[in-house]
């Protein structure tokens, strides 16, 4: 996501001083750090990778962030006000549980704030051309608003922003395929060519549609 949007995300989902975030699969928690800089609110991270911990941990310097590592769900234990899910959804086939398990852990009022890759399930030649693809689970808008809405959680702010994730996926295309050499010296040319083929992939689906991406705020009932 580019910056704006996160500072737009954050913002919708009531993120300030001394509100509780959690935030699910951050990595090295580059959107949950500068949130947290900028709101001055309490972070949680999680986070199944070891090493992207131990980043997030180096680069939060004195920020007041603490991270945990765990695989989920279940998500951790303790109540929140927000919590976030970004460029995450898309690797949870089942996300009406996922839904529900956040809505658990959120106090009463709460928000949940994430990004979601909206479309039809992918056929299965589709599948079959995407690198990874049993961790590619898009989700018609329709059906989401549903899920949300059984989870307690209806939505109460979103906004498209494909053209900037089709820009950014076709951007970084053109950065790997001139120095797929390089890449693929560090790799190896399987992983790269995958890699190569997984943003072709997203540039072409974004670019024509077959992929629409949201960023949604839903609120506790």
């Amino acid at each position: 996501m580019l910056a704006a949007e996160i500072r737009r995300l954050a913002h919708k989902a009531r993120v300030g001083p001394g509100v509780s975030v959690l935030d699910l699969c951050c990595g090295v928690a580059g959107p949950g750090r500068m949130i947290t800089a900028e709101s001055g609110c309490h972070y949680l991270g999680v986070d199944h990778s070891a090493s992207a911990l131990a980043t997030a941990r180096q680069l939060a310097a004195n920020l007041p962030c603490r991270f945990e590592q765990a695989h989920i769900p279940p998500l951790p234990m303790g109540r929140f006000e927000v919590v976030f899910l970004l460029e995450a959804m898309l690797a949870f086939p089942h996300k009406d549980a996922l839904m529900r398990e956040m809505a658990r852990v959120l106090e009463p009022g709460g928000r949940i704030a994430f990004t979601v890759e909206e479309g039809r399930p992918l056929t299965q030649q589709e599948r079959a051309r995407m690198p990874g693809a049993d961790t590619v689970w898009p989700i018609e808008l329709a059906e989401l608003t549903g899920v949300l809405r059984d989870a307690g959680l209806p939505v109460i702010w979103r906004q498209e922003c494909s053209s900037s994730h089709h820009a950014t996926a076709t951007a970084l295309l053109r950065c790997y395929q001139a120095d797929s050499a390089q890449i693929a010296g560090q790799i190896g040319t399987q992983a790269t060519a995958e890699l190569i083929m997984a943003h072709q992939l997203w540039s072409d689906w974004l670019g024509s549609g077959r992929v629409r991406k949201f960023a949604m705020v839903g609120e506790k009932q």
